[in-house]
């Protein structure tokens, strides 16, 4: 899941009594509590009243939704003329976003039904749990009987990570910003989200400095795959002894996962399917291995800006921008990066956003133009680059 992750934020409506019709409080004997009794003791006047009300919500929602469909269609549609556009190599103008805002509900709340309705008996939907680390690990050791390599320390973690994303084409700032924002400027190698700052939950399998999801993994090794065996098995032929043994089976199990990874069709759809399987999270467990991990987290920021590039970007990215590239999607990205200035500061952030994925996103919400969601990105940014973790990757840089 500003891959504004919207399990991140939690929204709370406060009712409003004065926009509710409520039956007055019975007695508690079983003569008066039953739903019965209760239907049979609400009045005629109460009973019209919430009908009245219902109608009056129903036509203001309604409206609304006709509204609403309304824009987000327009959206959708602007959205395809830019890919046409972008296709045909034409500029991109003003008029190929929608500029004005969502609409926003302002009509009342919907009533509460005085007659009680027995409750419709329906079984509870089990919460499906998200894997954690120790999930990943087990997962490794019973499909691929592997257990990732930790690091000796978190700084050795983040020296490796430094190492390989500088050679990689990786800036310290870049690395180090979206570092600070995925994190919160004090995450460890393998931070999850939810579990990070005292949570107690994760609330997805997104882990370490640039919070890969399994899915990213699994692509990663799809796509990246060959280019990372022959990287580890240079590692591997440049040791000796007991280190060589540990990195040839390390490169023997990578080789597995890169051709499991690769059994499915290149599509994200593919990959999110084979990521909610334990052999999915086995590959998800690479990214806690102080030789590979450092390898995948330098090419989920890494594929950003190659791709940046091969779309004829060729200024270096700023990590805000680098980040709405992690965050939203690659082409999503690119076409907020690519504004110009003046631009950024008419077009609102809806026109970057599925309707739902929006309306979940307070971020974006409150920060409602490109320009507006760049800067609080380069606030947080700035405000978590002076956190222990953050300090301690720029100076493994």
């Amino acid at each position: 899941m500003i891959r504004l992750r919207a399990a991140s934020f939690v929204l709370a409506l406060p009712l409003a009594a004065s926009s509710l019709v409520v039956f007055p409080a019975q007695a508690t004997d079983s003569a008066t509590s039953s739903p019965a009794n209760a239907m049979a003791q609400a009045s005629p006047l109460s009973v019209g009243e919430y009908r009245r009300l219902l109608r009056e919500y129903q036509e203001a929602r309604g409206a609304y939704e006709e509204a609403a469909s309304a824009y987000w269609n327009a959206i959708a549609e602007k959205r395809r003329g830019r890919n046409a556009k972008r296709r045909e190599h034409i500029p991109i103008a003003l008029d190929d976003y929608v500029l004005t805002q969502p609409p926003s509900y302002t009509g009342p709340r919907r009533p509460v039904n005085p007659e009680p309705e027995e409750p419709e008996a329906r079984p509870p939907r089990p919460r499906k749990p998200i894997p954690v680390v120790g999930d990943l690990l087990q997962a490794a050791n019973e499909h691929f009987q592997w257990t990732p390599q930790k690091p000796a320390s978190e700084v050795e973690f983040k020296r490796a990570y430094a190492r390989y994303a500088l050679a990689a084409g990786l800036t310290r700032e870049q690395a180090v910003r979206v570092y600070s924002f995925e994190t919160g400027g004090t995450g460890n190698y393998d931070v999850q989200a939810g579990i990070e700052h005292g949570g107690r939950r994760a609330i997805s399998t997104a882990i370490g400095y640039n919070q890969l999801l399994t899915t990213n993994s699994i692509e990663l090794l799809a796509e990246k795959g060959p280019e990372l065996v022959n990287e580890l098995s240079q590692r591997a032929a440049a040791s000796s002894g007991p280190r060589r043994e540990a990195m040839d089976r390390k490169v023997a199990v990578l080789k597995k996962m890169v051709a499991y990874a690769r059994s499915v069709p290149d599509e994200w759809a593919a990959h999110e399917k084979l990521a909610d399987t334990p052999q999915g999270w086995a590959l998800h467990a690479m990214v806690l291995d102080i030789d590979v991990g450092p390898m995948l987290q330098t090419h989920k920021l890494l594929t950003s800006v190659i791709f940046a590039r091969t779309k004829g970007y060729t200024r270096p990215l700023t990590a805000a921008e680098l980040e709405m590239m992690n965050l939203t999607g690659d082409g999503t990205g690119l076409d907020m990066v690519t504004m110009p200035q003046a631009m950024r500061e008419q077009v609102p952030t809806s026109n970057f956003f599925q309707r739902g994925g929006y309306e979940r996103n307070p971020v974006a919400i409150r920060h409602n133009t490109v320009a507006k969601l760049l800067a609080i990105t380069d606030n947080r940014m700035d405000s978590n680059s002076s956190l222990p973790g953050a300090r301690e990757l720029s100076s493994a840089f």
